[in-house]
This record gives structure tokens, C-alpha cells and sequence, in this order.
């Protein structure tokens, strides 16, 4: 046995397997050519960040693009940030999003034949691959404590020499076997570190699915593999991890370039094929005239529970990232109103090399056309669906007469040119206030036009004698320019543009006055709609107390 098997022995005694046994449990998955299996590995260290849904959706369209599969890793070897809740919230969350998982850990419960998919259940994995490093001098203990560490750090930055863990700072690189076990006999704690075989001399040159060609230095420090407690770095997890689950497009976000390198090696000295990288700039945010990442810290939008507690449709939100992802999906978006986003052939290389910016009026206009065009019924069901979890007292308020809901949010929808006052479900409260005696707020002022408070009397007191709940908006529309003539104003609105002087106004001011009287308000859907809503009696308490209140 040599010196290195026995270093092998020394430090993981316990694993008896070796990586063909994992290779077989594992195989090449049976997909057809072309299909790309991506994956989402988050860490369960909170809420569902607005980048791991555009990563995932990232992932998914590929996935769907070409035939393949997604699968979710938690990546929870960092015990002490993880939440507990989070892979459900995150899985959660993304099935709400429409972002389902074919294996891991997904809405229906775990599935896949390629698990475990946690980390932390696969140690055992990881050291079987670690031993097989080591039996081949490829890795090797190190027993630096924090202090030497710093110590050596600061001496690198004094001499103004590259800081890291690499070549004559590398202490234990070529600790034997006899010295390694003489500090375990001691009981020194140690970590695992690959005994790199780079150069920063040399250059690695790959092409990025986004970004296209990057050259960059190879990596010649001997990272970490095992930490003492057994349990692998992020770097050499994904490596084993991606290769056993037969991954072959890690998509992520580029803060990870720098560490590519340091894959690209793994992926070599292991024997593994390296997947196909493409690294996804991040969602960024204007602040004082700069661009910036946006931030858990500063933007709220960064968690995606702000858009589920702002009432914003999933769809909308996804359909609002889909832009983000292909500046193609907009052109597409316009000749495909009805389809699917799952159908727009998407393209890594397409996206944003730089990060597009986060756009909040885009959102809510996204947001407005997709709900314009739902119906009536559907948009009652969500309003009260949203405020049943977000606001008891709206809920209430829809709740006491769901008939009469229904009605109010059916007012200019299912129609061929909706509306598009909506552009999130909690919207819906100040729009509808004024259908609600407990929200109704009365406001008569400011008049249209040069009608004084005199006039309007008149002109509501000469509408009331004429109104009839049952006329459809023709009838409704011609009552009101039956009235105009006797106080002055034009018939039509072809007559007043044509000698506007010789009218006090037109029938659209006339009906304005009647608009306030009513709702309170200068700009509403269908004023015949919302009449007929509410119904004779509220219409008519609410035109005699408008009277009052212009000729007092």
C-alpha cells in the first residue's frame, strides 16, 4: 500500500465504496439527443429571491426548449443560515409561479431516481470521491489553523503578492503520511484541500452559453474540498453532484465566473465531462444615476412574496421576466397574443450580457393587459381570493354579497377593448370603494367645464325625473342629451365642436356632473354599468344628496 492509500485510510476510513459503484447507480440518462438537463440549486437560507425564480425560469425554458428535464438541489451544507421552511417555501413558490420541478424536491412530494437531492444527505457520496483524490496524490490534509491562515494572508498582502492558498504557501502540501498522523494522534483538526495541478501562467479558455468565448487564468489554489466536519465546499459538491445527476447545462448566475476555473479542474481531475456553463447577469436597479444588483437589503421586489402580497398575478410576473430573459420575447409576445411563453424559442446566447434593469411600470403594465383580458368571473374569484389573505376587511366587504361583487367587477370586461384600470389584485380595493356604502367617499367638486354648483343642481334634478335603472347605455346616453337643450348645452358633441361658444357645454360634461354625483369620481368604467349595479334607489339617494350639497 502506498503512502497516499494509506493517507487515504487515515483520513476516511469509514467509506468502504469507491466511484464505480456510484457511476453505476447513476447512469447516462435515457433522453433523446440534444436534451438539456438543467438544474436549480438553491440554498434554504429564506424567502424565494426574485433571481432564483428568474434562474429557475432560466432553466426551465431551456429545459422545455430542447426536450429535457429540471431537476431542484438544495444546497444546505451551510447549517447555520438555513431557514427552517425554506426548500418548501422556495418549492412553493415556484409551483405558484407556474415553475414546476421534474425531480428533487417538488410540489407533489420528492421525485427522481438520481437523489439524494440535498446535500447534506450525500456525504458519503463526496467522501468516496475525496478518498479516491487522495489514493492518487491529488489531495491531501491540511492542518492550518485561522490564525496561520490570516497570518499568511497578511504577509501576502504585505510582500503585494496574490493572496491565497497556492504553491510555496501552501504548507501541507507534501505532508507525509507519518506527519499527517501524528497531528490526527494529537487531535488537530484538518480540512481536505485538492492539490492542484495549475498554473496562473497558463490560460483555460471555454465558451459561456451567454457570454460566448472567456479566457481566463487556470486555477492553481488548493481549495478546500472537505471542511473538518466531513462536509464538502459548494465548489466540490456541484462538481460530483452535477456529474452523478447527469447535468449538462449549469445555468447560473455570473457571479460564479471567477470560480470556473476552479470547476473546470475539478471537473478534469475527477474524470467527469464538464457541462456546458452559461452564466445569467443579474436583475439590476437604478440608484443615484447607477446601476446596481438588486438587493434583499434595499428593494423589496427583490422577494417574491412582495408580488403575492401586492396582488400581482404569477403570470404576469413571469410573462414581465420573459422579457428580461430574451429581448426577442417582446417582438414574438406581439405576433403570439394568445400562446403559451412556453412555446417562444428561447436562446441562452440571446440574453443580456450586462443585466437588465428592473421595471416597475413595465411590470404593472404587463400586469394591466393580463388582467384586462380575463374574465369577469375570474377576477372577481382573485380579488377575493387576495384579499381573503392579505385584507380581512375587503374580504369581508366582497364577501357579504358575492352576487353584487361579481357584478361590480364585470363592468367593462369581456368585452372586445377592456379596461385596464387593474394592475394588480390589491388595486382593487380603492377602485371599487365607491360601490360600497361603508367606502364611498362623496365628492362633487371639481366641476367640469363652466357648469357652476346651480347648473349641476338643475342638470341632476332634470336627469333624475328622466333616469330609469333598465336603460341599456343608448337609452341611457340619449336621456342625457335630452336634457342639454333647456339649459344650454349642445345635443351632441358634433354640434358643440362645431360652435363651441354658443353652448355652455356638451353632453360628456353633463354626464360628468352626474359621474360625481354617483361615484364621486371624474374618471370610472361605464357609468351606465355602475348605475345599473347599484341599483335604483342607492343611484337615486346618492343624485338627491349631490343636489343638496350644490344648492346649499
Amino acid at each position: 500500500m502506498t503512502d497516499f492509500e494509506k493517507m487515504a485510510e487515515l483520513l476516511l476510513p469509514d467509506i468502504n465504496k469507491t466511484p464505480d459503484y456510484y457511476e453505476n447507480i447513476y447512469p447516462e440518462r435515457n433522453l433523446p439527443e440534444g436534451a438539456a438537463v438543467t438544474r436549480i440549486a438553491p440554498s434554504p437560507t429564506g424567502y424565494l429571491h426574485l433571481g432564483v425564480l428568474f434562474m429557475a425560469l432560466t432553466n426551465r425554458i431551456t429545459a422545455d426548449s430542447t426536450g429535457g428535464l429540471m431537476f431542484i438541489r438544495i444546497e444546505d451544507t451551510d447549517k447555520k443560515r438555513e431557514v427552517q421552511g425554506g426548500t418548501e417555501d422556495i418549492v412553493n413558490g415556484l409551483h405558484n409561479f407556474g415553475i414546476d420541478l421534474d425531480e428533487g424536491f417538488t410540489f407533489e412530494g420528492q421525485k427522481g431516481s438520481y437523489g439524494p437531492y440535498r446535500q447534506s444527505d450525500r456525504a458519503e457520496i463526496y467522501q468516496t470521491y475525496v478518498k479516491e483524490l487522495i489514493k492518487k496524490g491529488l489531495a491531501y490534509p491540511c492542518f492550518c489553523t485561522a490564525e496561520e491562515l490570516e497570518a499568511v494572508r497578511n504577509e501576502q498582502e504585505k510582500n503585494k503578492i496574490r493572496t491565497g492558498y497556492h504553491g510555496e504557501w501552501a504548507k501541507h502540501r507534501n505532508i507525509s503520511y507519518d506527519e499527517a498522523k501524528a497531528l490526527i494522534d494529537e487531535g488537530k483538526p484538518y480540512v481536505v484541500r485538492l492539490k492542484s495541478g495549475g498554473s496562473e501562467e497558463r490560460r483555460i479558455v471555454f465558451t459561456d452559453g451567454i457570454k460566448g468565448k472567456i479566457e481566463m487564468p487556470e486555477n492553481d489554489e488548493d481549495f478546500v474540498l472537505l471542511k473538518s466536519d466531513g462536509i464538502p465546499t459548494y465548489h466540490f459538491a456541484h462538481a460530483v453532484d452535477d456529474h452523478l445527476m447527469r447535468t449538462t447545462h449549469v445555468i447560473r448566475g455570473d457571479e460564479w465566473i471567477s470560480s470556473t476555473p476552479k470547476h473546470l479542474e475539478l471537473f478534469k481531475i475527477l474524470g467527469f465531462k464538464a457541462p456546458k456553463y452559461a452564466h445569467v447577469a443579474p436583475i439590476m436597479k437604478m440608484d443615484e444615476g447607477g446601476k446596481r444588483k438588486i438587493s434583499k437589503r434595499k428593494d423589496p421586489e427583490a422577494a417574491v412574496r412582495y408580488f403575492i402580497e401586492e396582488g400581482f398575478p404569477p403570470e404576469a410576473v413571469i410573462e414581465y421576466l420573459m422579457t428580461i430573459a430574451s429581448s426577442e420575447f417582446e417582438q414574438w409576445r406581439r405576433a403570439n397574443k394568445l400562446e403559451d411563453y412556453k412555446k417562444f424559442p428561447f436562446k441562452l446566447k440571446k440574453m443580456s450580457l450586462s443585466g437588465a434593469l428592473f421595471d416597475g411600470q413595465k411590470l404593472l403594465d404587463v400586469s394591466r393587459n393580463i388582467i384586462s383580458v380575463k374574465s369577469a368571473a375570474e377576477v372577481s374569484e382573485k380579488i377575493t381570493a387576495w384579499a381573503e389573505q392579505f385584507d380581512g376587511e375587503f374580504a369581508a366587504r366582497l364577501n357579504k354579497d358575492k352576487e353584487f361583487t361579481g357584478k361590480v367587477f364585470a363592468i367593462d370586461r369581456d368585452v372586445p377593448k377592456p379596461r385596464k384600470d387593474l394592475a394588480k389584485w390589491s388595486d382593487a380595493k380603492e377602485y371599487s370603494a365607491y360601490f360600497f356604502s361603508e367606502s364611498f367617499v362623496p365628492c362633487y367638486e371639481p366641476l367640469p367645464g363652466k357648469i357652476d354648483n346651480k347648473t349641476a343642481a338643475e342638470l341632476l334634478e332634470a336627469y333624475l325625473s328622466v333616469y330609469d335603472p333598465a336603460d341599456e347605455q343608448s337609452e341611457w346616453f340619449e336621456k342625457i342629451k335630452g336634457i342639454c337643450p333647456q339649459f344650454g348645452f349642445a345635443p351632441d358633441m358634433k354640434a358643440y365642436k362645431a360652435n363651441p361658444d354658443e353652448f355652455k357645454g356638451n353632453p360628456g360634461e353633463v354626464s360628468t356632473v352626474i359621474r360625481l354625483a354617483v361615484t364621486g369620481r371624474v374618471n370610472t368604467p361605464d357609468l351606465c354599468g355602475i348605475m345599473r349595479t347599484l341599483g335604483k334607489e342607492e343611484v337615486s339617494n346618492r343624485i338627491l344628496k349631490a343636489i343638496d350639497y350644490y344648492k346649499n
